[in-house]
């Protein structure tokens, strides 16, 4: 079934829609990673407009996210006091991300750079996932000791403004946990992501948290980042499509109880590699279209 998108300007298979809101829904479930690295790049290649996409993304992202914490804090696996200082980052930074938005898309190179930014983030993440698991695969099966967490070098203990977060049993400078915050809320305004495949991971070596209580943090305050962003899009720059982001939230919610049901069953190293092959996969998909020559040079709309 065709629908017909006001803000795009075109019309979609309301099917197809559906079912990547489900699987993105489904990927912040398993996760913690919100899933707009997917949704993003997949809007792109149906053909509608990169400005569309992001700005219409980080409202699917609002409601996959709160699904997914739902699931995690019945299990008490959400740190809220955490969530709430890189939340405070995380609005700075949608902010100052919405004006740089807007400034690119006044010069007509937001579809360019969100391009590359994909193409670069997504690639140098990928990899670096994959190192890192393949790394601590070989550590597991040798004598060796794992080489102490990045939350141990002393650049981070000498920072100030220390505090104790009694749920994950540690003791660091707020200045941490409220930066990693604020490169979330750059993603989520320029690129239309949660951020999650970077904060998880942060939040993991940097921080020194729990395995077990990063996605539920990550989702926490991805919500409130995320419905930040999608309302400074709406306001300044009118790149939110309701139509689709309703179709994306639907098949999101459904999707991201199905993936907190399976993530009590996926085993986290596994589960980066999964997730760092996918990372990688969309990257190339990305640079392709940028870089591969066109079979139709010029193309005359009549």
């Amino acid at each position: 079934m065709q629908i017909y998108l006001p803000i795009a300007e075109m019309s979609v298979s309301a099917e197809t829609i559906l079912s990547l809101g489900a699987v993105v829904g489904f990927l912040s479930g398993v996760f913690g990673v919100g899933g707009g690295f997917l949704t993003t790049p997949f809007l792109i290649f149906m053909g509608l407009p990169p400005a569309i996409a992001v700005g219409t993304q980080a409202s699917q992202l609002v409601a996959s996210s709160v699904s997914g914490v739902l699931g995690y804090l019945k299990r008490g696996h959400v740190d809220i006091r955490i969530g709430g200082v890189m939340l405070s980052g995380g609005l700075l930074g949608t902010l100052i991300g919405i004006y740089i938005f807007k400034m690119l898309q006044h010069f007509g190179q937001i579809d360019l750079v969100i391009s590359i930014l994909y193409v670069v983030l997504l690639g140098a993440i990928g990899l670096l996932m994959l190192v890192e698991s393949f790394l601590t695969i070989m550590r597991r099966n040798s004598s060796e000791e794992p080489a102490p967490g990045v939350h141990q070098l002393k650049i981070f203990k000498a920072l100030p403004y220390k505090i104790r977060f009694p749920q994950s049993k540690i003791y660091v400078s707020a200045l941490v946990p409220a930066g990693i915050g604020f490169i979330g809320g750059l993603l989520v305004s320029i690129m239309g992501i949660g951020g999650g495949f970077l904060l998880v991971p942060a939040m993991i070596y940097i921080l020194g948290m729990p395995t077990l209580l990063v996605a539920g943090t990550s989702l926490f305050q991805m919500i409130f980042t995320t419905a930040f962003a999608t309302i400074m899009h709406a306001v300044a720059n009118q790149t939110v499509d309701i139509v689709l982001a309703l179709m994306l939230i639907v098949g999101g919610v459904v999707g991201a109880q199905f993936g907190v049901r399976l993530s009590r069953r996926v085993k986290g190293l596994y589960a980066r590699v999964i997730l760092a092959l996918i990372v990688l996969v969309v990257s190339l998909q990305l640079a392709g279209d940028l870089l591969i020559k066109p079979q139709d040079l010029y193309s005359i709309d009549g």
